[in-house]
């Protein structure tokens, strides 16, 4: 941003109140983080209502104008926090996939990893149970159920894998059915949380659980 200089003879400078320092801008990128930042807070609120662009402009003292040259519709900003929860649990299934050997360590890993993730995030969780999609796009509801198939075929993966190591004879049926009681008790303890106002942590008694499962 060009600064334009005044010009004033000497008579006149002592007279000249202090110049305000001009607002910084934010960097490139940096307000769309925090227009994502605002919104994940503001879904942190236990029994909050639909958000809507007008509060989520106050919030962060800009006109709505304003959120809309960043993101071309709310619908964007919901996707923007779908893809952080992709890419934040995708990137850490991955790693468990490779430090963890197959089977009940690994699934057990992967499912306490996804429960500690949304307890770090209450506002994620409610985007992932899809409690703050009710009246938002019908694609973004579509995608979190991906988001969970896509769960579930990693755990079926390293579940089969075990089984067909140990010699199971029927590897793909067991890691069926482990891999989609594991993703429902996700699930469950997701929604239990998100709607209890996030008092019931989903990590409650994790390891009792899995070894039941598991």
């Amino acid at each position: 941003m060009q600064q334009h200089t005044t010009v004033s003879s000497p008579e006149s400078t002592a007279l000249q109140e202090p110049a305000t320092p001009a607002r910084k801008r934010p960097k490139p990128g940096e307000r769309r983080v925090q227009i994502l930042e605002a919104l994940a807070t503001m879904l942190e609120q236990p029994g909050a209502e639909r958000i809507t662009t007008a509060a989520l402009a106050a919030r962060l003292e800009v006109s709505e104008a304003a959120l809309y040259r960043h993101f071309a519709s709310k619908a964007q900003m919901f996707e923007g926090l779908i893809e952080f929860i992709e890419q934040s649990v995708f990137t850490l299934i991955n790693q468990i996939a490779e430090r963890e050997p197959p089977g009940a360590p690994q699934a057990a890993k992967t499912v306490a990893m996804l429960l500690q993730f949304a307890e770090k995030n209450p506002g994620m969780t409610r985007v992932m149970v899809g409690d703050a999609l009710v009246y938002e796009n019908e694609r973004l509801q579509q995608r979190m159920n991906q988001f969970f198939d896509k769960v579930e075929a990693a755990l079926r993966q390293g579940l089969r894998s075990a089984a067909d190591a140990e010699g199971s004879a029927t590897p793909t049926v067991d890691a069926q059915v482990r891999a989609s009681l594991l993703t429902a008790f996700v699930v469950g303890r997701l929604q239990r949380f998100a709607r209890s106002g996030f008092r019931r942590p989903p990590s409650e008694h994790l390891e009792a659980s899995l070894a039941r499962m598991l």
